[in-house]
C-alpha cells in the first residue's frame, strides 16, 4: 500500500512520541535533550517531522540515530550482469584500501 507523505510524517511522529514516553520523558526532556525548542518538539509528534535537522536531532536525542541510515537502502540488482558488475566494483573498492603489509615480520 502506497502511503502519503502526511500519513509517511504523522506515522514518525508517532514513532517518536512511541519511544520517548518509553523513556519516560516529558516532551520538554526530549526537546531540550534533542537541542530543539519545545514547541518544535510538539509539533513534531503530532504532525511528524517537518524538517530534515528535526528528525536527525530526535533520533539522536532517543538513541536510535543508526537506523536512519537504513531509511534509504541500495536498490536491488535488477539483473543477474548488474549484481555481477556491484560485486566486482566492490571488490575493487575493498582490495584499494586494505592495509599494505610490511616485509618485517
Amino acid at each position: 500500500m502506497l502511503k502519503t507523505a502526511v500519513e509517511i510524517r504523522q506515522e514518525l511522529g508517532q514513532a517518536i512520541r512511541n519511544r520517548r514516553v518509553a523513556y519516560g520523558w516529558s516532551q520538554h526532556e526530549a526537546a531540550t535533550r534533542a537541542g530543539i525548542g519545545f514547541r518544535t518538539w510538539q509539533r513534531m509528534e503530532a504532525d511528524g517531522p517537518s524538517l530534515m535537522a528535526n528528525l536527525i536531532s530526535a533520533s539522536i536525542a532517543l538513541r536510535c540515530e543508526d537506523v536512519l541510515s537504513g531509511l534509504f537502502p541500495k536498490p536491488v540488482a535488477s539483473n543477474m550482469d548488474e549484481l555481477l558488475m556491484r560485486q566486482a566494483a566492490g571488490n575493487r573498492m575493498s582490495r584499494s584500501y586494505a592495509p599494505r603489509r610490511s616485509g618485517a615480520v
